[in-house]
């Protein structure tokens, strides 16, 4: 299940996220969105967990908890919008 994070403090990088999820079972990635003209986090990530109770447990708990002063937001990823060409 992949697992939408956002609300990250600026502090939270990759490795920081793998292990806040790894708490609740195996983490097959983790990773923090940048901005890629500055460089800077976009305060979201997303979480690849292969099991869907483990992933349901780690959502129950962190959703609306605080870190670093920021109330997380934790949910499973919606799928990506599909993109269409208009042809003519």
């Amino acid at each position: 299940m992949t697992i939408f994070v956002a609300k990250l403090p600026d502090s939270v990088n990759g490795a920081i996220l793998e292990s806040l999820f790894a708490r609740f079972g195996s983490v097959v990635s983790a990773r923090v969105v940048y901005d890629r003209h500055t460089g800077e986090s976009k305060h979201f990530g997303f979480v690849e967990m292969p099991k869907d109770e483990e992933a349901q447990k780690a959502i129950e708990t962190l959703n609306e908890k605080e870190m670093e002063g920021k109330i997380l937001v934790v949910k499973e990823a919606e799928p990506p919008a599909k993109k269409f060409r208009i042809r003519m």
